[in-house]
């Protein structure tokens, strides 16, 4: 091979992406066709779906606000842009089934019971956080309504996905899990040890790549040999390719693997290809990609989208819209102010819910 035909960067999943060329991040399939009353959804499902997809932007975006202003520090990484996948999987699922996902959990925590006020203190490090003040941005959690919370470190929450599941089938409870991740997860060994035993045990899960383009800042098209989502066929697991900027669609294809899922408690890997508006965190300068590319998916945007329909369907008017997101920005606006005035953790509490037992012993 000739210096000139020497190729050190990727060339990805693209035939047209030559010598580490960055174009799209992802193709998204067709959204479904299949209307939102024949997917049995009513009038107020879908004024509750914007609500909660809208109060998710906006608690993103005044979390982003508060960090600039230095009220709060650590990482934050921002769900914006990817509310359909959140919201459509929580409207999707029975209420007690089980939800894990890795560090970008703000959205799956606000569809999961965790209030704006709880999840704004928890970003302020305050003792009336979800996770006491003690997790911040990367760690919200609500057991009591099955979400399990975010994990920090890429890929290492998948066992524990699968660890749920196992514990349901085990305990015949009819509950399943969805175990969401990034696509640049996938390339971790764990997540290929667990879908094995996965398959090999039949456990009730659904394996969920949140695909939005971008692996920190290494364009999927860069770091993924093939599709995301043939990793599935080694294992011979079930799979499917969803457009995660659709709401409808998320909602259709969990449903559906949801309840093949509990019908034969075999797994499933679905590749939801949706698209982040921000960096990876706030420390991202986001100069891997252009100003027209974020452009083209804000296009496809779920939250514009469905306000669209309920408006051309006369499901909502423009003043019921407006009351909506007027709701919204009081309830954020109230909870960064309950975050401000929180107390922070007492000091003794420094080793509280470290271990199971009560009188665990410490090194002086």
């Amino acid at each position: 091979m000739s210096k000139q035909d020497a190729i050190f960067t990727p060339i990805g999943t693209n035939e047209n992406n030559q010598k580490g060329k960055v174009d799209k991040a992802v193709d998204l399939p067709e959204p479904t066709e299949t209307s939102w009353k024949d997917l049995g959804l009513s009038k107020e499902d879908l004024k509750e779906m914007y609500e909660s997809m809208y109060l998710q932007r906006r608690f993103e975006e005044r979390a982003m606000q508060m960090y600039q202003k230095g009220k709060f520090g650590g990482f934050l990484h921002l769900y914006i842009g990817q509310e359909a996948v959140s919201t459509g999987t929580a409207w999707a699922l029975n209420s007690d089934d089980d939800i894990i996902t890795a560090y970008r959990d703000h959205g799956f925590g606000l569809v999961r019971g965790v209030t704006p006020e709880s999840g704004m203190a928890e970003l302020y490090g305050k003792a009336a956080g979800c996770s006491k003040g003690k997790g911040g941005s990367m760690h919200f959690a609500n057991v009591e309504e099955h979400f399990w919370g975010g994990h920090g470190i890429v890929g290492g929450h998948i066992p524990l996905g699968a660890g749920i599941a196992f514990a349901n089938k085990y305990r015949e409870t009819g509950r399943i899990t969805a175990c969401f991740f990034g696509d640049g997860a996938v390339h971790q060994g764990v997540l290929h040890e667990t879908m094995n035993m996965s398959q090999l045990w039949q456990l009730p899960c659904i394996f969920a790549v949140e695909n939005n383009g971008y692996a920190m800042g290494t364009s999927v098209r860069r770091h993924s040999v093939g599709e995301i989502v043939d990793r599935a066929d080694a294992y011979g697991m079930k799979k499917k390719v969803i457009n995660g900027m659709d709401l409808f669609t998320v909602y259709e294809a969990m449903k559906e693997m949801a309840e093949e899922v509990r019908k034969d408690n075999q797994p499933w890997f679905a590749e939801i290809r949706t698209y982040r508006y921000r960096g990876h965190s706030m420390s991202d300068p986001q100069k891997y990609r252009t100003k027209e590319e974020l452009q083209e998916y804000q296009k496809v945007d779920p939250i514009e989208r469905l306000k669209r329909l309920m408006t051309e369907e006369k499901i909502a008017g423009k003043k019921k819209i407006e009351e909506i997101e007027e709701k919204v920005e009081k309830v954020v606006l109230d909870a960064v102010e309950f975050a401000e005035n929180a107390d922070f953790p007492e000091p003794e509490e420094l080793y509280d819910d470290m271990f199971v037992e009560e009188d665990a012993k410490f090194h002086e």
